[in-house]
């Protein structure tokens, strides 16, 4: 199977490559979990992330953000002194922040996905790029994406993390066009959120 050629031949990443990224998430708790994830990656590499998932959802609640937007000084503690999670005290923070946010944001559009999702009019942003080098770090939608979060009490959603958080769900559509992905999710769709 032709790739983007980012997976580094590790099983579990060539398996996120192929089932999950770029693929359109509408689910509210999926969708909380990738912000949560992405925030975390911040300065390291998804793999390491991506190896620390299943222990995130478990200490996340399965990443329910009603219920970590609850968590308190002694869950901080407890996630803080868990060595099997990225014990980083300002993206532990920002992840309980973050989820009282995505609960707001929820009350206000209905879901976070018809929020996330009003950036692009409820359809993927296709690319067509022909190689890894050519993809951003960062876009005009991911700087406006950031500063709305931001204006909403998000914290560490920079352009740079909210423009792998689209690629992650699918808002943009990222796999190069030699890539046995691209063909299935480059077909123009619109959700019906």
């Amino acid at each position: 199977m032709a790739d983007c050629g980012w997976t580094s031949n590790d099983s579990l990443y060539q398996a996120y490559h192929d089932d999950e990224w770029g693929v359109p998430v509408t689910n509210d708790n999926q969708l909380f979990e990738m912000l949560v994830l992405e925030s975390m990656q911040a300065g390291l590499s998804w793999l390491i992330v991506l190896k620390k998932r299943k222990e995130f959802r478990r200490a996340f609640c399965d990443f329910i953000p009603e219920r970590v937007a609850q968590f308190n000084n002694n869950d901080m503690e407890r996630l803080l002194s868990n060595p099997l999670l990225i014990r980083n005290r300002l993206k532990m923070q920002a992840a309980i922040t973050n989820a009282k946010a995505f609960v707001r944001v929820q009350a206000e559009w209905g879901s976070f996905a018809k929020y996330l999702w009003s950036f692009v009019h409820y359809s993927p942003e296709i690319h067509q790029y022909v190689s890894w080098d050519q993809i951003p770090a960062y876009s005009s939608l991911s700087e406006i994406l950031s500063r709305d979060l931001k204006r909403r009490g998000f914290q560490f959603v920079g352009p740079t993390v909210c423009y792998s958080y689209c690629q992650a769900v699918g808002v943009v559509m990222d796999h190069i066009v030699s890539c046995d992905r691209y063909s299935v999710l480059s077909q123009p769709k619109t959700l019906h959120l």
